[in-house]
């Protein structure tokens, strides 16, 4: 069986890197040559651990990489879209990646015999793979499906910093589709992959794409809960997040995953996912008070930073504020609705100097702020001479910092986000979300 992915950012180029360790006959598949000619030399062009030595196990074994879309569609029997679904100006996804690989797809269908079962791991919106790149598909290919190919809905769930693992070991495999024969064919390929160890669910395509949402929404729920709960905290004397956490994650009707407190979540899916299924109940006249009331939470938490910084320094202008931590995560370099993005852009508005530091992210944050900012290449050099230290992404390193670093600085003041600090003895003034003074 030869596979196809189309679509080599995170969850495609994972998808390939894995299968072709494994010895899966694969094709990757990019418009982008530039990004075509990065993993070629074995390198991802994005930062994500373990991602690199896999792939160059695949190259090594059986991955080939290409732009041809009419050769995977000529040639794979199992063809994944894994284009990307950003956020669009109103608020919603835009598909306008996805429907172009369908009309590609559709186009080189009309030209071969093959097959081929489409199987769709984009994330899109409830109603989308059967309403909108099934007709994109049978318009261009003008073929049926069912007949001419077939069509499932896959939704991936890996996490940043452990998407090999997540691909190797899903904690769940959803196939969603109308087509028997398609469900039986695509179920064949993850048994053979997985085995019986991995939940595999079946069902229909909107049900299938509304579980991804329903999965992030509920992950964001529980993040900005304890945050609330964060918030509460910080307002009792000697109340600490991290004791309540320990004690209502020992309840197994709630679990101790997804229940740290922070900054406010951000990244790629959670934001995106959230407010899209925001305003797909509100399409559907249903309206979402619970999740409208999730966003505001996490938005919040950037604010409550900013009240942190301002009545500990009284003074925020020209003031130098050092910034450790800028992807929204560990174990990633990815920035995109990174709450330390965000904090910046506020503390550049109240004139602050801004110096940052991050093991994987700085290139990726100097395109946003070019040389409005100043960026240093250890925690050390970062905290040299400023005002206020503020810890945002809970790095290894940053747990490290000890009272003979902290004596670089022109005012030992550390605002913590992450609690990383909390258990030392500082000779430091310092704060905490989610602890009362």
């Amino acid at each position: 069986m030869k596979i196809g992915i189309i679509g080599l950012g995170f969850v495609g180029l994972s998808l390939a890197s894995v299968l072709g360790s494994k010895k899966y006959n694969v094709v990757g598949i990019d418009s982008d040559r530039k990004k075509v000619s990065t993993i070629l030399s074995g390198k991802s062009p994005f930062y994500e651990p373990k991602l690199d030595i896999m792939l160059k196990k695949a190259l090594a074994k059986s991955l080939q990489i290409s732009s041809d879309i009419q050769f995977a569609t000529s040639n794979c029997q199992l063809l994944f879209i894994t284009v990307g679904t950003p956020p669009s100006k109103d608020g919603y996804i835009d598909l306008t990646k996805v429907k172009q690989v369908a009309k590609e797809i559709g186009e080189a269908l009309s030209k071969t015999v093959n097959k081929p079962i489409i199987i769709v791991k984009s994330t899109v919106a409830p109603g989308t793979t059967n309403e909108v790149i099934k007709f994109i598909l049978e318009k261009y290919s003008k073929k049926k499906a069912g007949v001419g190919f077939g069509i499932i809905a896959n939704p991936e769930f890996l996490r940043e910093g452990k998407a090999v693992d997540d691909t190797i070991s899903p904690h769940i495999v959803v196939i969603g589709g109308n087509d028997q024969k398609s469900i039986s064919r695509v179920k064949k390929f993850f048994l053979k992959m997985h085995g019986n160890k991995v939940p595999l669910i079946e069902t229909n395509h909107q049900t299938a794409e509304l579980i991804k949402y329903a999965n992030n929404s509920f992950l964001a729920t529980k993040i900005s809960f304890i945050n609330q709960i964060a918030s509460i905290c910080q307002s009792l004397p000697e109340t600490n997040v991290e004791d309540v956490v320990r004690a209502i994650g020992l309840d197994p009707r709630i679990g101790k995953l997804f229940l740290k407190a922070g900054p406010g979540y951000g990244g790629s899916c959670l934001p995106k996912d959230l407010q899209t299924l925001i305003k797909f109940s509100s399409r559907i006249g249903k309206k979402p008070i619970l999740l409208e009331a999730v966003r505001e939470t996490n938005n919040f938490q950037v604010r409550n930073l900013m009240i942190l910084i301002k009545e500990a320094l009284q003074k925020i202008r020209g003031r130098r504020i050092s910034i450790l931590g800028l992807s929204f995560k560990e174990g990633s370099d990815d920035i995109r609705e990174s709450v330390s993005i965000k904090l910046i852009r506020l503390l550049l508005k109240k004139q602050a100097k801004i110096i940052v530091h991050d093991p994987k992210a700085i290139e990726n944050t100097k395109m946003i702020f070019g040389d409005k900012i100043s960026y240093a290449d250890s925690v050390k050099a970062a905290i040299k001479g400023s005002h206020c230290t503020v810890i945002m992404t809970p790095w290894k390193e940053y747990s490290n910092l000890t009272n003979n670093d902290l004596r670089l600085m022109k005012r030992r003041l550390i605002i913590d986000s992450r609690r990383l600090l909390d258990r030392y003895k500082l000779d430091a003034e310092y704060h905490a979300i989610g602890i009362g003074e």
